[in-house]
């Protein structure tokens, strides 16, 4: 069970961009990998075709989610998540405060 969601805070935890947070873009389940906006950015050589140009482009690469770590909206820090039942209905939540994550 992945435990982040498209449009979740994270913060990088290790690698080349440690300490940086930003908002998933897209989930890769599969691949256990995420892509998150402005994190992780790399440049990628393209050759031109009929649509668009070639030349160096920077893109954002995807990191593993073992990488990263969601960040509670309510406290603000780096936090675990547990799954609790709220109303009959799994929910995400932090192991710090207990918040909800929506």
């Amino acid at each position: 069970m992945l435990k982040l969601k498209k449009k979740d805070t994270v913060i990088v935890i290790a690698g080349r961009d440690k300490g940086k947070k930003g908002e998933i873009k897209e989930v890769m389940p599969s691949e256990s990998k995420v892509v998150v906006m402005g994190i992780n950015i790399v440049s990628k050589h393209k050759k031109t075709t009929k649509d668009k140009p070639g030349g160096i482009h920077k893109i954002e690469a995807p990191l593993h989610i073992s990488n990263v770590q969601l960040v509670c909206p309510k406290c603000g820090k780096p936090a675990r998540v547990k799954a609790t039942f709220v109303g009959g209905e799994k929910m995400r939540a932090c192991k710090k405060c207990g918040e909800a994550i929506i």
